[in-house]
């Protein structure tokens, strides 16, 4: 059994399964895939998957503003997020954090952004889903202001262990994708290998970052089974001690998705 615990099931390539999402879920589910967490990334596609999580009983969603999604000079409206927060198939919180490669001149609206989600986090105690790229120093800094009283997750993480421990010891968990299979992600292997395993997602970010064997190609959900696999070898586990242990770290850190 396992979790796709971040994937964004309203952009999939859907050609390898003729154009049919339905056909695509099938295939994860006939790989172990138990549970989808489809993740938003701004206001227009907020009811995109919410719709889906309605749709589907083994579908849940998130909701927030990535931080290359926002609009220019205007971070969103707190009300606007807690009420599209307020919803039964909404587990989380998010993507949300902070994304410097592409933006450094935006880094004040981000940060104005994240925190405003945060601020979400402790009104709704829903846990917070953090995109990071080259924001190392602010991204640490803004999590330990906030101190939340809830778990959160480092979605697609891509740093050193250094990074991922300091996340760990404010108690947030690390979610792996297929990046860890990758050529020249020894030190994210390295990463891979020392996180606790009660601290350990897996995920997809379909459409994105396909993994090893099928790099180069549309990700899909069913492709979580390659990461898990990869990740078990790594931690010298079986692949089913590892999605037994990381589909109840999912249920933990997004109870209402139990």
């Amino acid at each position: 059994m396992l979790v796709d615990s971040h994937c964004h099931l309203d952009r999939l390539d859907l050609a390898a399964h003729g154009g049919s999402l339905d056909a695509a879920l099938d295939a994860a589910r006939a790989r172990g895939v138990s549970q989808f967490l489809c993740i938003g990334v701004s206001a227009d596609n907020a009811r995109a998957v919410k719709d889906l999580a309605e749709r589907y009983t083994d579908v849940h969603c998130s909701v927030g503003v990535h931080p290359l999604d926002l609009e220019p000079g205007a971070a969103p409206a707190l009300d606007w997020l807690l009420g599209e927060l307020n919803h039964p198939r909404v587990v989380a919180i998010g993507e949300t954090g902070l994304d410097y490669h592409y933006e450094p001149e935006a880094a004040e609206l981000q940060q104005e952004a994240f925190r405003l989600h945060l601020e979400a986090a402790k009104v709704t105690g829903k846990p917070v889903i953090v995109h990071t790229r080259e924001a190392r120093a602010d991204t640490l800094a803004l999590l330990r202001e906030a101190a939340l009283p809830q778990a959160g997750v480092l979605h697609c993480f891509t740093e050193d262990w250094e990074m991922a421990k300091a996340a760990l010891e404010i108690g947030f968990y690390i979610s792996l994708s297929g990046i860890v299979t990758f050529r020249n992600a020894e030190q994210l292997r390295e990463v891979a290998r020392q996180v606790p395993a009660d601290r350990l997602l897996v995920e997809t970010d379909s459409p994105y970052l396909a993994p090893v064997p099928h790099r180069g190609k549309p990700n899909l959900p069913e492709y979580v089974r390659e990461v898990a696999e990869y990740l078990a070898v790594l931690r010298g586990v079986s692949f089913e001690t590892l999605a037994e242990q990381t589909t109840a770290n999912f249920r933990r850190l997004f109870p209402l998705a139990a």
